[in-house]
């Protein structure tokens, strides 16, 4: 679904060039669930820009379900979920997941079976007459994330979407995204800053390093698909965990 090939990335400032990214190599296969973690400024946030074709890379290659991410953004091969809900204050919760649809000439009838599905997906059936601000944060997140799955890409791309959130509302969207993931079947790219979220969520955990980002180590998770929060006790996620620690240790070190 997504295929990195040597990719760098140097931003052009007045203080002089910024290496956000470098040789960055990467294979994220159909079905995967794949979280991005490494120290602020290692460029997670700036490579899930380049699959979404709203950064352009330097040097290297990319492509994104067969595409290039320009020619992938303009066919809609995803969805994008960022670190804000960015949910318009006006617009209802159903207005707000219904907008991308309206964009794209849905008809009347699709936009509100599309927009019921996806509402019953994220568990906020009944709530699309709500605005933003009678919802709490979580569910403006959830709101967020049924919008991003309205036009039913293949692929969903969420920038550290629970990263505001406190540690019992994150426990509990964890467990909602991995059972939407389970049912959705999507391709998920999801950048974070949590060691305990990246391995509970992820098949496959991509750990980077300081500036410029590069991939220090790609882990293959052997955690079962169905995984309840109590699963963080167990040895295997204990040791997947200290190797994603050892990794970002070494990733410092080598800078």
């Amino acid at each position: 679904m997504i295929d990195a090939n040597d990719i760098s990335l140097i931003f052009h400032t007045n203080d002089g060039p910024v290496h956000a990214l470098k040789d960055v190599n990467l294979e994220i296969s159909k079905g995967d669930f794949v979280s991005f973690i490494g120290p602020s400024g290692c460029g997670k946030t700036t490579f899930l820009r380049c699959i979404a074709g709203l950064e352009q890379p330097t040097a290297g290659e990319l492509r994104v379900n067969g595409m290039t991410p320009d020619e992938a953004r303009m066919a809609r091969a995803y969805g994008y979920v960022f670190q804000a809900a960015g949910l318009y204050p006006w617009r209802t919760i159903g207005g707000n997941v219904k907008l991308p649809l309206e964009i794209m000439g849905f008809s009347k009838a699709e936009q509100a079976a599309r927009v019921a599905r996806v509402l019953e997906l994220v568990d906020l059936t009944g709530f699309e007459k709500k605005f933003p601000w009678q919802l709490s944060g979580g569910m403006q997140q959830r709101a967020s994330i049924a919008r991003a799955l309205a036009f039913d890409a293949d692929i969903l791309l969420m920038d550290e979407p629970f990263g505001a959130l406190d540690e019992i509302v994150r426990d509990h969207l964890n467990e909602q995204l991995l059972q939407l993931w389970a049912r959705t079947e999507k391709t998920i790219a999801f950048v974070t800053h949590s060691i305990p979220e990246a391995v509970y969520l992820s098949t496959k955990i991509v750990v980077m390093s300081p500036r410029p980002g590069r991939i220090t180590d790609v882990i293959d998770s052997p955690l079962p698909k169905e995984r309840p929060l109590d699963i963080r006790d167990s040895p295997e996620f204990i040791a997947i965990a200290h190797r994603v620690r050892d990794g970002l240790r070494a990733g410092h070190d080598d800078v």
